[in-house]
């Protein structure tokens, strides 16, 4: 993959690759900080510490698919958002 729009690698990056389990050719380094974090279910695997999440298990964001997956739930937050704002709930 190239870097791109949905796509980007930093391969000096000192922590390259931050995640185990992706395959360094395809490691995804556009959301090098996930932006569905603040989302108490984000849809990641992750683990509270003392409340506070720990993605180190997570690679979600940083394999291929992960742009399609996060910007589909980024919509899906917005839409909701809104819905409730409309209805008067927020």
């Amino acid at each position: 993959m190239e870097n791109s729009h949905r796509f980007f690698r930093n391969a000096q990056c000192e922590y390259f690759p931050c995640h185990q389990g992706v395959d360094p050719a395809c490691f995804n380094c556009l959301f090098c900080f996930c932006p569905l974090y603040f989302l108490k279910d984000c849809g990641g695997r992750f683990v509270l510490r003392q409340g506070v999440k720990d993605c180190t298990n997570c690679t979600r964001p940083h394999r291929p698919e992960g742009y399609d997956e996060i910007l589909a739930r980024l919509r899906a937050e917005a839409q909701a958002a809104k819905r409730a704002w409309e209805s008067g709930e927020a």
